[in-house]
Formats: C-alpha cells, structure tokens, sequence
C-alpha cells in the first residue's frame, strides 16, 4: 500500500488530517499487521489524508515504564515528542490502547500534548457520521459476537460505548462475557506481563478470560488490542476451539463488511 510518511507531507508541505501511530506490535507482530493493514485501508477507502512516521516511530516506551524502568521511558517519550512537535502533529489516531493510554495520559507532562483517539473511537464517528457505509449489515449479519474490554481502554480510560457501537452497527448477535465493562478481566498482557513468564498460580490469566469467551457461545471475540488479540487467540487455541472461534480486531471486521 503507497501510504506517505510524515517526512514525505513536510517536504511537499502539505499536512495529514491524522497521524495514524502503528505501534510497535502493529509493525513486527504478524497477526497484528493484519489490523495495521486493515485499519490503513479504511482510512484510505474513506479519503482521509493520514501519514505514518515509518522509521522515524519508535516505542513509545509505555512497557519500559510498566516494568519498572523509567529512565529508558522518559528516554523514549522525548525522543517521540521531539520528533512529533517537529512536525506540528495535532491528531494522533493508535490502533493499540497501551499506545492510546501513554500518548494521552503520561506524555502531556512531558511537553507532548496531542488530540489521542483510540482506533474504535474513530471507527465509531466515521460510521456515525455516514463515511463507513457498511453492505447490507456487514459480513458478520447474524453472527453471535462477544467483545473484551481491554484494560487500558475500558477501566484506564471509561471508552465502553464506542466499539459496541461500532459492532453493533454490522446487525449482529452481541453477547457480553459475565465480566465485562467495568468488570471486565484482563487478558493477562498488561503492566509488561506480556514480556515475562507469569508468576505460579492455578491457571493462566488469558486462559480463564477464553473460557469465558468460550462459555457465550460466540463465534467471533472482537478486540481492540494487539495484546489481548495474542493472549485470547492462545487461550482459545488451548482449549482447541480455534477452527470454530475467531479472535478479530475491530478493525479488521469493519474492513471486511465495507461496500
């Protein structure tokens, strides 16, 4: 896909409507290319200008700061907000809720101060105001869905709504996990978990959390994070429901169901 970098819209002199910040699980983890892709082809399909910082991104350093390392995430932190104050950047639009969370949250105190919209927020107002038509109630018309709040979207930041509008707009069968919103679980990812080994305990986190995707009888998990997306696809694969069950970015469902 031709998409312009940053550096490509400041020569021309011209600016995005968007910075669309991919991530570092959105640029090396193969599944979660998949929502990269699809979320570019959306904003591409609906003739939004956007521009990706390619290898000028860097990490923005929220697992270094979970984890406990500071000085390596205030590193990194200013590096980021160096590069985007450079460019006058505006708006920023993740894909991933760690990303979302920091860029909004951590980074204003540190002199990066930006509009943050999570990827389902912004699926949600294209849809709303009539630029994402989707066919005839979408690919997944029918379907029995049930949706993870991820943490850092749900409880670190109260965005419940947006992706069950967004996922009820495809005429579906939406069915809530019995802990879900501001109870919801999590994936066992978060706070740098997902770069260690787990402590010793009766059963891994993002096995429970499948079994009770599982237990609602949904076909599709939708998600909105590439590390929920990791944990619940290997949950479901251990209880060997993979050939019947789904785990898919938001993203990637709203791109399969577009006219």
């Amino acid at each position: 896909m031709p998409i312009k970098s940053m550096a490509e819209y400041a020569a021309s002199g011209e600016t995005p409507e968007i910075l669309f910040w991919v991530g570092c699980a959105g640029s090396f983890d193969q599944r979660a290319q998949k929502v990269t892709k699809a979320f570019a082809q959306i904003l591409d399909k609906v003739g939004i200008k956007f521009a990706i910082l390619g290898k000028e991104e860097i990490c923005t350093g929220d697992p270094a700061r979970r984890a406990g390392n500071e000085f390596l995430f205030q590193m990194m932190a200013y590096n980021n907000i160096h590069t985007l104050n450079g460019y006058g950047i505006k708006k920023v639009v993740t894909i991933c809720p760690h990303c979302f969370n920091v860029f909004k949250n951590e980074y204003p105190a540190l002199g990066g101060t930006y509009e943050v919209m999570h990827h389902t927020t912004f699926l949600q107002q294209l849809i709303n105001d009539g630029r994402i038509k989707l066919k005839d109630g979408g690919a997944f018309k029918g379907k029995r869905i049930t949706y993870h709040d991820s943490c850092y979207l749900g409880r670190g930041n109260n965005i419940y709504e947006a992706p069950r509008e967004v996922l009820e707009a495809f005429d579906n069968e939406l069915i809530e996990m019995k802990k879900c919103r501001s109870n919801g679980m999590c994936c066992g990812a978060g706070g740098a978990q997902m770069f260690k080994e787990e402590e010793a305990g009766t059963s891994r986190v993002n096995f429970e959390r499948a079994e009770q995707a599982l237990e609602t009888g949904a076909t599709i998990v939708a998600s909105n994070c590439p590390f929920c997306m990791t944990m619940l696809t290997d949950g479901i694969k251990n209880k060997e429901k993979e050939d019947s069950v789904k785990v898919m970015d938001i993203a990637e469902m709203v791109a399969m169901s577009m006219e």
